[in-house]
């Protein structure tokens, strides 16, 4: 038997990446006044991102998570949510008719304002301050003032989600989602690619679906699906100051829900089975991600599936690997071999940024295109082989024309990455290199649909 569990109950276990605010009383009075306010996302929006992640713990449904490494209060404007917005469901059609699956659209948005750092301090010419955590606790700036966690940041982060989740339920539902006006995107981007010929296949294919569509009378005047889409909010669950204020008890079913976000996850680095982070989530009936790094073994995972998901919901956990290009194969088999084994219900998500972070010869931290690229393909490798799902990829991506990561079709060198680096925290994909990325998992998604026929081939014959 577990011990109770309430919204506060974290409060009684060990915490890291945790801030230290200096006036408790101020804190307090925060974290009254954001559990006052309205919530963000409603518990039937989060159960039926659960219904669709339950496809895809069986193959069924493909998800595409991504946005900012970490929001920003300067960033925050109507043109970036549009942008990042825009890029997700480009990528999302290239992928759905890759896979013939439907593809379950989750933004890193409206809530990643928290992250976790690799040190509580930061030093520069010899000065040492505590770290810049995101913007939701302190600020960037390398000054004594700056660096020290204000409660008040807190309101401004629900406000800026407020105004974000807005835009985004206007923009998924109010016609700039139409499949045709997405295509027309892909469209322009294949031909501005020094890629053309590789992509101009699969977009012509997609043109010509589209068109056999309208002779036959479906269209977005005649199928609201086809101008409207579904779209779901997640961060890390980190600042559990925060998350306990957002936490609302359910009127339907009695159930605590997380506002915040409709999916909620936890890093590498807080997924201690006895600390605060997993007591707070185990609680809450969100869908769950966990980050899974190369350090994590097989009976650790185990284990934190059963705290976190007792009951094996399909659906409710995802694991989000993060193992890096050289290693994914060696550290992922056994993690997915002793999960089947077990029979655990989970989607198996690649995220193939924060493994392959290096510091370039310019300095600035930064990832390789191709090493990005060899992790998810050796994710979809190691799932072949063990004859399970691979569920979906969680970039780390903006819709803006950065260069923070080297590589790619525009060639992006260590030289390029002054010219327009601008993240407070991990480099991003931009726009264009996400986009190539999902034609490329796209021919990975098209190679599982054809094996699949050839395994179902045999028996609908006998039938």
């Amino acid at each position: 038997m577990s011990a109770p569990w309430s919204p506060e109950s974290w409060r009684k276990k060990p915490v890291q990446q945790m801030p230290h605010y200096p006036d408790a009383a101020a804190l307090q009075d925060v974290e009254r006044q954001i559990a006052a306010m309205p919530p963000l996302v409603f518990a039937g929006e989060a159960r039926n991102l659960q219904k669709s992640l339950a496809k895809a713990t069986k193959g069924e449904a493909f998800l595409l998570q991504g946005g900012d490494c970490a929001e920003s209060f300067a960033e925050f404007s109507a043109n970036h949510i549009r942008d990042t917005f825009r890029v997700l469901l480009q990528m999302a059609v290239v992928m759905t008719y890759g896979g013939g699956l439907p593809v379950i659209k989750v933004g890193r948005m409206a809530g990643q304002f928290a992250k976790p750092r690799s040190s509580d301090t930061e030093t520069q010419d010899g000065v040492t301050l505590p770290s810049y955590r995101g913007d939701s606790i302190n600020r960037f700036e390398f000054t004594e003032e700056a660096r020290i966690p204000d409660p008040q940041r807190m309101l401004q982060s629900y406000h800026q989600a407020t105004a974000t989740l807005n835009l985004l339920r206007a923009f998924a539902k109010g016609g700039y989602a139409d499949l045709n006006r997405v295509h027309g995107w892909n469209l322009d981007f294949v031909s501005d690619s020094p890629l053309k010929e590789r992509y101009e296949d699969l977009a012509g294919r997609i043109d010509d679906a589209l068109r056999f569509m309208a002779a036959c009378g479906v269209t977005s005047e005649t199928v609201p699906e086809i101008r409207q889409t579904d779209f779901y909010t997640s961060h890390e669950a980190l600042h559990l100051n925060y998350e306990q204020a957002m936490t609302r008890e359910d009127s339907l079913t009695g159930e605590y829900y997380d506002t915040s976000a409709h999916l909620l996850w936890i890093g590498a680095r807080t997924h201690q089975e006895d600390h605060a982070q997993i007591e707070f989530i185990r609680g809450i009936k969100n869908p769950l991600g966990l980050k899974c790094s190369p350090a994590i073994s097989p009976d650790e995972l185990l284990r934190l599936i059963d705290v976190v998901n007792p009951d094996n919901i399909p659906g409710r956990m995802t694991l989000i690997t993060r193992m890096g290009h050289e290693q994914v194969r060696e550290k992922l088999s056994p993690l997915v071999r002793a999960v089947k084994k077990e029979g655990r219900a989970v989607v198996w998500s690649c995220d193939p940024m924060h493994g392959n972070t290096y510091k370039s010869s310019s300095g600035y931290k930064t990832r390789r295109f191709e090493h990005i690229l060899a992790e998810v393909q050796g994710f979809f490798a190691v799932h072949k082989e063990e004859d399970t799902h691979p569920g979906g990829v969680h970039f780390e991506m903006t819709g803006k024309n950065v260069t923070e990561c080297v590589g790619g079709a525009q060639a992006i060198g260590d030289e390029d990455l002054s010219s327009r680096y601008h993240t407070a925290c991990d480099p991003r994909l931009n726009a264009y290199q996400a986009l190539e990325l999902a034609f490329l998992i796209a021919d990975e998604l098209k190679d599982i649909r054809k094996t699949d026929k050839i395994k179902t081939a045999p028996a609908a014959a006998a039938e």
